[in-house]
């Protein structure tokens, strides 16, 4: 029996005009499940942290991190392999130079991963530091992609002034972070010279 999905990845029995159109929207679904999925993961993780350690997440970001692995074993080996070579969507051939960027791109990415965790463990929580990590990637990644393949006519200004928002986005976190810091030590203060007064 044929497949749901033809080569491109589109549905199997549409027409070239059906199939043009559904191919310009259907990268936003991915879009959606890309900022989901990394929406929820550091919450998901913080929590697999918090349990493993017995309810202290410093004391368990390792083993979530193991289990992190495990995951991606399961998502980026077994996935990309079944869908290589049992629907043929691409040709099976890996060229050394493409072989090595990619591998490298992956270590990247377990590396952002490690980093979230032990920002976690040393004093980040899921609602500092996920804004933080993902107001610089973007400026990053726009820097070095522009840098790697300068684009054929410059970005315009409207692009450059969303990467200044996003920094000021993550210098507003921060300083909401410090804010709150500080309020928090100001209301213990009280507490503990009223504890150690005569009478008391």
């Amino acid at each position: 029996m044929p497949g749901l999905f033809v080569a491109d990845g589109t549905p199997r029995g549409l027409g070239n005009v059906e199939k043009e159109g559904l191919m310009k929207m259907w990268w936003i679904v991915f879009v959606v499940g890309a900022a989901l999925s990394w929406g929820c993961y550091v919450p998901m993780l913080h929590e697999g942290q918090k349990e493993l350690g017995g309810g202290k997440p410093p004391k368990g970001p390792l083993r979530a991190f193991l289990c992190v692995g495990i995951a991606y074993f399961f998502t980026a080996v077994l996935v990309p392999g079944a869908l290589l070579w049992g629907t043929k969507m691409e040709e099976t051939s890996f060229q050394p130079r493409g072989t090595t960027f990619a591998i490298v791109a992956g270590a990247l990415g377990a590396a952002g991963a490690l980093c979230i965790i032990f920002a976690m463990k040393n004093g980040g929580t899921p609602m500092y530091v996920p804004p933080l990590v993902f107001a610089g990637a973007p400026i990053i990644n726009a820097l070095v992609s522009m840098a790697w393949h300068p684009p054929a006519r410059s970005p315009g200004v409207l692009f450059f002034v969303g990467l200044v928002m996003a920094a000021v986005g993550a210098g507003l976190v921060l300083y909401s972070k410090a804010q709150a810091e500080s309020a928090k030590v100001a209301a213990v203060a009280p507490a503990d010279s009223s504890a150690s007064s005569p009478g008391h």
